[in-house]
């Protein structure tokens, strides 16, 4: 009896492909490839095309090259917008993301050569300056976004498989539970060196802290040291408490190390658009000072 061979499922096939595909790849690179082309035609306008004087941004070319960076200013900060409304196709997210960051790097030659390399201690430098910021500040994002989410995926997944910021938590309380039990043995004085963990809270600090994910303050780990050089002049006997709970806090050590982690991941994902946002709209602000000054008291 013949076999039937399956049908080749090119279009899931196809599918599954662009799903791995990342959005500075999209489509064979298409907008780096546009954005390139755009920077090499200017720079070649730029240096062969014979103007009267010299090159100013109040030239025709100036005038053009300014133009094309403005209305390309306000494009891209349309992305927050575009993200609001996903659809698939030809400008998807990912297609409009990989244009948004191609097209903004493209925008410091067209930003530059608006300038006609005149600078000063002025509005129009101000504008320059603060789209240079913009574009350095996204080149970060990017960086940011094509490394951490894999460290932030990798940090939860132990011999025991994957574990959420919220069983993260809850393990830290379980832990918090049994220590206190453990301690109930325990001399007044001990017990202190144990309350250090219990009461304090792990996650304060400033946002330096998170972000480096460094704790010097940390109340778990002071009062694990402090047990264990309390632990090192007692003489060991059979069954002592402090033995289960100097396992419990290396354990609550181990899952704050791997819940910090995973925060400063998390804030490292966040932090930059704290730079990103403010100073676009900073921008925007100082290009339309530009754009009047220059039409209305140049």
């Amino acid at each position: 009896m013949a076999t039937i061979a399956p049908k080749k499922r090119t279009g899931a096939s196809r599918e599954r492909t662009s799903t791995h595909e990342g959005f500075l790849r999209h489509n064979n690179m298409f907008w780096a490839k546009l954005s390139a082309a755009l920077a090499i035609a200017l720079i070649a306008l730029y240096i062969f095309v014979p103007l009267s004087g010299q090159h100013f941004g109040s030239s025709w070319l100036g005038y053009t090259l300014g133009t094309i960076g403005a209305l390309l200013i306000l494009w891209l900060t349309m992305l927050g917008m575009r993200k609001r409304a996903i659809t698939p196709g030809r400008w998807s997210l990912k297609a409009w993301t990989s244009a948004h960051v191609y097209l903004g790097l493209g925008l410091t030659v067209v930003g530059t050569l608006h300038s006609g390399f005149h600078f000063g201690w002025n509005v129009h430098t101000l504008a320059w300056a603060l789209m240079l910021l913009v574009i350095a500040s996204g080149i970060f994002g990017i960086w940011v976004y094509a490394t951490l989410p894999r460290a932030l995926s990798e940090n939860r997944y132990d011999q025991e498989g994957a574990i959420t910021e919220k069983q993260m938590i809850e393990s830290i309380r379980s832990l918090d539970r049994q220590i206190h039990e453990a301690a109930q043995p325990l001399d007044s004085e001990t017990a202190m060196l144990v309350n250090l963990s219990l009461e304090g809270d792990p996650f304060a600090g400033s946002f330096r802290n998170r972000l480096t994910g460094n704790y010097p303050k940390c109340a778990t780990r002071t009062a694990a040291a402090e047990l264990r050089r309390v632990r090192a002049y007692k003489p060991r006997t059979k069954n002592d408490p402090l033995d289960k709970v100097d396992q419990l806090l290396t354990r609550k050590e181990a899952m704050l190390g791997r819940m910090r982690q995973h925060l400063k991941l998390k804030s490292w994902l966040q932090a930059w658009l704290y730079i990103h946002v403010p100073v676009t709209f900073a921008l925007i602000a100082a290009l339309s000072a530009h754009v009047v000054s220059v039409f209305f008291y140049w």
